[in-house]
């Protein structure tokens, strides 16, 4: 598909996680393989997808790493599907995105929250760096910068970024 080669050709990290979990229906079968489903009726069942759209987006998560097939009965075979280390790292980007699409809704409009196992308490996800515990919802604080397999165009892209950024900061009156 010609939008897919295009992301491959792309440098930016956005683009290679757009690849890999870009489809809706690939958030979806992540979301119940984090809620425990391991077998493709479960996920048909849950997410009342056809067999070969299921099969295609299970093959596809299988290929990129993020599951595992392996048999669980051998007369008729029969496989589940677990996650990997490289599919278990994608659990903050799916809470993070359930909790984004939650802020936009009335507390009784929403249909699934997140809570603490042990105290039922909801929860408030929030993505902070690791190193100083700041949030990273404040995009004045944290910025993108070109990385070190940076290309000439990324590095030139970034620097110029950087520059309207120091022109707007000068620009903006001490208060």
């Amino acid at each position: 598909m010609a939008s897919r080669a295009r992301l491959e050709d792309r440098e930016c990290p956005l683009s290679t996680t757009v690849q890999h979990v870009g489809e809706w229906w690939t958030l979806l079968i992540l979301h119940d393989a984090f809620d425990g489903y391991t077998r493709f009726d479960q996920f048909q069942q849950s997410l009342d997808i056809s067999t070969s759209m299921l099969t295609a987006r299970l093959k596809t998560l299988v290929a990129d790493g993020l599951l595992e097939r392996r048999p669980y009965q051998t007369s008729p075979v029969r496989h589940e599907y677990l996650l990997t280390e490289r599919g278990r790292s994608l659990r903050p980007v799916i809470v993070a995105l359930a909790a984004w699409g939650n802020q936009h809704l009335a507390p009784e409009e929403r249909s699934m929250i997140l809570v603490d196992a042990e105290t039922g308490e909801e929860a408030e996800p929030v993505v902070v760096d690791a190193h100083t515990g700041r949030s990273l919802a404040d995009s004045d604080a944290y910025v993108f910068a070109a990385g070190p397999a940076g290309s000439t165009g990324m590095r030139a892209r970034y620097a110029e970024l950087e520059r309207q950024r120091r022109t707007r900061s000068a620009e903006v009156p001490a208060s």
